[in-house]
């Protein structure tokens, strides 16, 4: 699963954190298009899901082009900002029907606790390009925001559980929850689907 947070202000969108390349990447294929999901979420402040792109005949243009990149459901839920501005956060999957309403409902609440960094920096700063301080801070949230869910689809656990997983990874390894987080996104650390593979609840028993 990949993530990543878009802000439209006068007609231009631009992605001010993600997940990793490749997320920012998916998203600039919607830019080039002018229309998609995300875009839609944001200009119409209504939570997009696309549950199999290749069946949904909302996008045919973006379809094949997520479909070209092995993407195969996607949700993009708005971000509440100020008056002139837009903003969503993306989420990107290459399982079809991977957003269960569950899932729906906790990236609906992580955007709502973006909305007050967002709204602070797009009143400090009234014009691209945005400033790095908030760039970072989204993207560690990105970043963490991701390996939670993937934990959780994994692990079929809750949102807690998933988090307490990662960090305890992170204690015993004693790296930053940032470091482990980008580890399970990128598929490379051992501990992403630990709990799955040994057979062992998400609340470690």
């Amino acid at each position: 699963m990949m993530c990543a947070i878009t802000v439209e202000r006068d007609g231009s969108p631009a992605t001010v954190a993600s997940s990793g390349p490749e997320a920012q990447r998916l998203d600039e294929i919607q830019y080039s298009l002018h229309d998609g999901p995300c875009l839609t979420a944001l200009r119409t402040a209504q939570t997009i899901l696309v549950t199999d792109v290749g069946a949904d005949p909302r996008w045919a243009a973006y379809a094949r082009d997520m479909s070209a990149e092995n993407v195969r459901s996607v949700l993009a839920v708005p971000i509440p900002t100020d008056t002139g501005s837009g903003a969503a956060l993306n989420c990107y999957s290459s399982e079809s029907g991977i957003f269960e309403p569950g899932t729906v409902e906790r990236v609906q609440t992580y955007a709502a606790s973006i909305s007050n960094i967002l709204r602070l920096a797009l009143r400090v700063h009234p014009a691209p390009p945005y400033p790095e301080h908030l760039r970072s801070a989204l993207q560690s949230r990105a970043v963490i925001d991701a390996a939670v869910a993937l934990v959780m689809a994994q692990n079929r656990c809750s949102h807690d559980q998933a988090l307490a997983l990662i960090s305890r990874a992170s204690t015993i390894q004693g790296t930053r929850m940032h470091d482990i987080a980008a580890d399970i996104v990128a598929g490379t650390s051992p501990d992403s689907g630990s709990t799955e593979q040994h057979g062992t609840d998400p609340a470690g028993n």
